[in-house]
């Protein structure tokens, strides 16, 4: 999908990328192979420019999440897949200012990491510095503020795919355990009904000694992160779907306008 992407180029929007598409340039290099003039002769040549760069950068993840609309960074998913991990953590509260982080878990597909308060926290920091895109549900507003407030200077992946958001364009909505259930992804029965509340008072008895609770909490921050990617799969081939749709639509006409 993301050499099908002109909207990441300054001053194009959707209309104008439809508009690519439609006279036949799908990718980039239809575009800069192109002999005639596709638009004006001053976006002609801002496109061309800015796609040369992003063949230069093509395999800079940074490059293209700072210029993707925030709606849109859903087309970095494919194309950087490989270096993906899904992250979750758990908190003593929701505030950052007075609460503590108990659990992060990421996964990238293949292997879980679990890293606990009090244990190897500290072993975050360089686990997740291995990865280029960062998968999240919520994680613009909780956890990636959360974690750059508990590690000062920490260098985060450069790209970010927030689920939350993704799945709300495609009418999904409210908190992860739902979206899940609505969508058929099920839990083991030994965290079923386990909530962001419970997860704060399972720590609670973690640090009193129970240390079944902190094996429940671990089960339930892995299915977190494990769940995340049927639905960032699911996500991604639905908005990819529904743009192209989209393409094909305004291409072909609609015959209920005439209606």
């Amino acid at each position: 999908m993301l050499e099908h992407t002109f909207i990441h180029i300054p001053g194009i929007g959707p209309k104008t990328e439809q508009t690519l598409w439609r006279r036949g340039i799908y990718r980039w290099h239809d575009f800069l192979n192109h002999e005639k003039p596709v638009l004006s002769h001053a976006k002609d040549r801002l496109i061309h420019e800015n796609l040369e760069a992003s063949l230069a950068h093509r395999d800079h993840i940074g490059f293209f999440n700072d210029r993707l609309p925030a709606g849109e960074k859903w087309r970095l998913f494919d194309a950087f897949k490989h270096r993906a991990v899904y992250l979750d953590i758990e908190t003593t509260g929701y505030d950052q200012w007075s609460s503590d982080i108990t659990v992060i878990g990421l996964y990238d597909g293949a292997n879980v990491q679990t890293f606990i308060n009090g244990k190897n926290l500290d072993a975050f920091e360089v686990a997740v510095a291995d990865y280029d895109l960062v998968i999240t549900f919520n994680g613009a507003c909780f956890d990636l503020p959360f974690i750059q407030g508990s590690f000062p200077g920490i260098s985060l992946p450069k790209g970010h795919i927030d689920l939350r958001f993704v799945l709300k364009k495609l009418g999904y909505e409210g908190g992860l355990k739902k979206i899940e259930k609505d969508l058929g992804i099920a839990r083991g029965d030994d965290i079923e009904g386990v909530d962001g509340f419970e997860a704060v008072r399972l720590w609670r008895k973690y640090r009193r000694g129970d240390e079944k609770a902190l094996k429940t909490l671990i089960s339930y921050n892995n299915a977190d992160i494990i769940n995340l990617e049927p639905l960032m799969e699911l996500a991604y081939e639905r908005m990819k779907s529904r743009v192209f749709a989209k393409k094909q639509y305004e291409k072909q006409g609609s015959c209920r306008s005439e209606l």
